[in-house]
């Protein structure tokens, strides 16, 4: 016994005074050994001790990646493990609940992914997640299977979801409210009673979805903090189910106190160089108090104090309440925190679109001082190049006085090849088509070649421009076309081109200077018989010219998207003077404005109302030909009547265009699938037009219009009615265009 004891004494010391030379993995197939090694906490150059080798078998095991572990010494200080990893998960599918790809990412934010080692519990916490988040939707009895199968070295894995029923909630009762009534209490809650025709956007299902029901009694409250009652107190909520219906009922439990009136709103501001406008804020002293316009009281505060570079600002609202008077006094508090400079702009997202690109529109670079403006003008003015379907710009703080930006981009298709059309009675068939990339191999530049043909036109066009060269605020373009148009009275054959400069003034003006050269010959139709003019010739309608004009630009834009906006305004004023030698001699004024607002924010869905409005004026300065004169109709102007319809006539009841033109449109549009990027838009349209005055000629139409964002560009589906169409007019039922704005 004494010698065993010994002789291990001996080899203890042995292996003490053994250094680590060499350590190598057999069997690595997913991780590295470099990864592996820092794992085990083993190196060259480590004591060669039993219980060190020990250890790293147990943190190699602890990681979840091996089956099997087990160490063999090669002698003098060479170990080598010996591994089998587990089972790889290589494929993910979710069948039976929703878009698989968006069900995959759901099981990735529950911590299951391709990828990962195969592990049961992993499944099975997975597994169990995604019933608790489906029946946080409101589908009950939910069943999930998993099905696995070997492939190779890993393991494929499938879902199969079967949702249950789904719960309808049939009635919500509250207890205790006098002053709201049910109807102005359950306005903004999730979980509503089922209403008749619920499928439609603006009406209840019924559907339940659980995962919401706690969050709907801060928004039970929020209906009387909105009419000031600040002491109201709301329970939450209690669902009863009958498992034979799937039916609920939601109740609530409330206490409505006191309605409070401000009796006074102040800001205890201290910052140095921060004006804030009482007259701004939307809380009254003598008004009832109003959650909602305190919050954007604290919105208004907080960017105020953002744009001095106070990142991290918190503005907290303060009450001073007077039960008895019923009344409460507000000030909100400000904590400014330090000052922040940007310490790096982060671009994500543009595979197609260059960084420098992207960073002509963000106004914030490393170095300067955080704005909050900056950072809402920066995201509005991505979103206006047309180049990105989502753009997101977040904050991570670095140090006290540091952050970085995150700008996150979704590349939209910029390229495309058009085509639209639709029928009419005059016009027939018609079909437009092109080719265009309004950000060519990512440059920004914008390049087109299209055509159009009808049964009664034939156009051609090619159009280059870059908006900013050399990412200077300079602009350069030009444009050359061709057009042959038979109208109901004359013919037109035209040939021409234009090139502009411009220049970026403010982020939301721009302005430009260019010259256009129009050679045009036109003949008056042969189905026209023509009384006037030597011959049977009417030189109104027969005749040849060549324009030469100078072009004079403005524009204003601060919306927040290109094809959708929800906020902003645009406003933009052509002028043309013809009379750079040439025959024609006319001055012609085209303005257009147009204002966008969406009501996501406050009712919590994404409608969105639209005013647009087009005026145009031509002064005759010697000479107005008749093709450079106003026609009205069709998209653009007054949908439901043929394009070019809408003209004051002569004797002859011949179309002789108008100098004085306005129309206008008033739309709202809903979303019909976001998936698909459908939404769908009802319209009126009112215009007029004259030689003399604006309204010799009226006309309005009403319609809608399906809107799809398509990877082929923006398609609308226009059905529209001619609300007030005289004997004469050309009028129009369905029309299509791709690659529109405004």
């Amino acid at each position: 016994m004494k010698k065993i004891i010994a002789l291990s004494l001996v080899t203890g010391s042995l292996l003490l005074a053994q250094k680590v030379t060499q350590v190598k993995f057999d069997g690595l197939v997913h991780l590295s050994p470099s990864v592996a090694k820092e794992v085990a906490d083993i190196h060259v150059g480590d004591d060669l001790h039993p219980l060190k080798i020990n250890n790293s078998v147990k943190k190699l095991f602890a990681q979840g990646y091996f089956k099997d572990v087990y160490v063999e010494n090669r002698g003098g200080g060479r170990l080598v493990y010996h591994v089998k990893e587990k089972s790889a998960i290589t494929n993910i599918k979710v069948e039976g609940y929703g878009n698989n790809d968006d069900a995959v990412k759901t099981l990735a934010t529950l911590g299951l992914k391709r990828g990962d080692f195969y592990n049961k519990r992993t499944i099975a916490k997975a597994k169990k997640a995604l019933i608790k988040r489906i029946e946080a939707e409101g589908y009950y009895d939910t069943v999930v299977e998993v099905k696995e199968t070997t492939i190779n070295d890993g393991i494929a894995l499938v879902f199969n979801v079967n949702k249950g029923e789904k719960i309808n909630i049939k009635k919500v009762n509250f207890t205790g409210n006098k002053a709201l009534s049910s109807s102005d209490i359950s306005k903004n809650l999730v979980n509503k009673e089922s209403e008749t025709l619920g499928w439609l956007p603006w009406r209840n299902s019924g559907n339940a979805n659980v995962g919401q029901l706690s969050y709907d009694a801060y928004r039970a409250r929020d209906a009387y903090l909105e009419k000031g009652y600040l002491d109201a107190t709301v329970s939450k909520p209690v669902m009863r189910v009958d498992f034979g219906t799937y039916d609920a009922e939601v109740n609530y439990v409330i206490n409505e106190g006191v309605q409070y009136k401000v009796s006074s709103v102040s800001v205890a501001n201290s910052v140095v160089g921060l004006k804030i406008d009482i007259d701004e804020l939307k809380l009254k002293k003598g008004r009832v108090f109003n959650v909602s316009k305190m919050r954007k009281d604290i919105k208004y505060i907080q960017e105020e104090v953002g744009n001095l570079g106070y990142a991290n600002a918190r503005i907290s609202p303060s009450f001073q309440k007077n039960t008895a008077n019923k009344k409460v006094r507000v000030v909100y508090q400000i904590q400014t925190g330090e000052k922040v400079q940007i310490n790096d702009v982060i671009i994500s997202g543009n595979s197609s679109t260059k960084d420098s690109v992207v960073r002509r529109y963000v106004y914030l670079a490393p170095g300067d001082t955080y704005s909050t403006r900056d950072l809402k003008d920066s995201k509005s003015a991505l979103g206006r190049t047309g180049f990105f379907e989502k753009v997101e710009i977040t904050s991570k703080r670095v140090s006290a006085d540091k952050i970085n930006l995150h700008v996150k981009v979704k590349e939209t298709a910029t390229g495309s090849i058009t085509a639209g059309g639709g029928y009419g009675s005059y016009e027939g068939f018609m079909l437009n088509a092109s080719v265009s990339d309004k950000n060519i191999f990512g440059t920004g530049i914008n390049a087109s070649l299209g055509f159009d043909v009808s049964e009664v036109s034939t156009n051609y066009n090619l159009s280059f421009r870059n908006p900013r060269i050399f990412d200077s605020e300079y602009s350069v373009g030009f444009s050359l076309y061709k057009r042959d148009y038979e109208y109901v009275d004359y013919d037109q054959d035209q040939m021409g081109g234009s090139v502009a400069v411009g220049k970026q003034f403010t982020r939301s003006f721009y302005a430009s200077l260019g010259y256009a050269y129009v050679d045009t010959d036109f003949t008056e139709a042969t189905n026209v018989n023509a009384t006037a003019g030597t011959a049977g010739i009417d030189p109104i309608f027969t005749g040849t010219y060549i324009k030469s004009s100078a072009l004079l630009g403005f524009k204003f834009d601060n919306t927040d998207n290109y094809y959708t906006p929800r906020e902003g305004f645009l406003a933009g004023l052509n002028i043309e003077f013809a009379g750079l030698g040439g025959d024609a001699e006319f001055t012609k004024y085209k303005g257009k404005f147009g204002i966008y607002y969406g009501f996501d924010d406050i009712i919590d869905y994404d409608l969105i109302l639209r005013y647009k409005a087009r005026v145009s004026v031509i002064t005759d300065n010697g000479y107005v030909p008749l093709a450079e004169k106003l026609f009205m109709g069709g998209i653009g102007s007054i949908r439901g009547f043929n394009a070019y319809s809408l003209s004051p006539r002569d004797t002859q009841n011949r179309r002789t265009g108008g100098l004085k033109s306005f129309s206008t449109s008033i739309e709202a549009s809903i979303p019909l699938s976001e998936s698909a990027k459908m939404r769908l838009t009802g319209f009126y349209d009112f215009g007029m037009i004259g030689q003399n005055t604006f309204d010799e000629i009226k006309r309005s139409s009403a319609g809608i219009v399906i809107e799809w964002q398509s990877g082929f560009g923006p398609i609308n589906l226009v059905f529209a009615k001619a609300l007030d169409d005289e004997a004469g007019d050309s009028t129009s039922t369905f029309e299509f265009s791709m690659g529109s704005k405004f």
